[in-house]
């Protein structure tokens, strides 16, 4: 059997210390359709193919929800909003989002800030950088300074590539309330 080390000690039962600041990745992904328009962030992208999914696929609202979901330690996207639901048939994924956030208020935590990285050949994401920020800020309840969201191109490799779809990744920090 082991042995604790002398001066070790541990919490008691049920007194356990709640990190100031807690981490949550988000991933999703889509493959592009011809039949919806493209929605990113809760941004309308013209000109772009739209993205194929149960709700309006808005894979940024996707993985930044996973991403504070996942934070919160409140599961995920598809538990809180079952894609075999029909309430969540075209559903606005801003709507998702704030669901999420609204979530966090019985852990004792915030939304402290959120970096997002789209991998996609089109569109093209610095036009609609800031709109993005604006509206993902106003969804999460935080400044849009405390909002980043970056493109990046696969370089034309794979299935992102060949511009058969695009995939987000998401990191969500949460505070702790003070």
């Amino acid at each position: 059997m082991p042995r604790e080390r002398s001066g070790a000690s541990r919490p008691p039962s049920g007194s356990v210390k709640i990190p100031p600041v807690r981490v949550g990745i988000g991933y999703d992904s889509h493959r592009f359709t011809s039949r919806r328009p493209l929605i990113l962030g809760g941004v309308l992208v013209p000109g772009a193919p739209g993205l194929e999914g149960h709700s309006d696929a808005d894979a940024i609202c996707h993985a930044l929800t996973d991403a504070i979901l996942g934070a919160a330690g409140l599961g995920d996207i598809g538990e809180m909003f079952p894609d075999n639901d029909s309430a969540n048939k075209d559903r606005d994924s801003i709507q998702m989002l704030e669901a999420a956030v609204r979530s966090l208020s019985a852990t004792g935590y915030d939304v402290g800030q959120v970096d997002v990285t789209v991998i996609a050949e089109v569109p093209r994401l610095g036009p609609h950088r800031q709109a993005i920020r604006e509206r993902l800020a106003a969804a999460l309840g935080i400044d849009s300074e405390r909002v980043s969201v970056k493109g990046k191109t696969n370089e034309g490799m794979g299935w992102i590539g060949r511009n058969e779809g695009l995939a987000c990744i998401a990191v969500a920090t949460l505070n702790r309330k003070r």
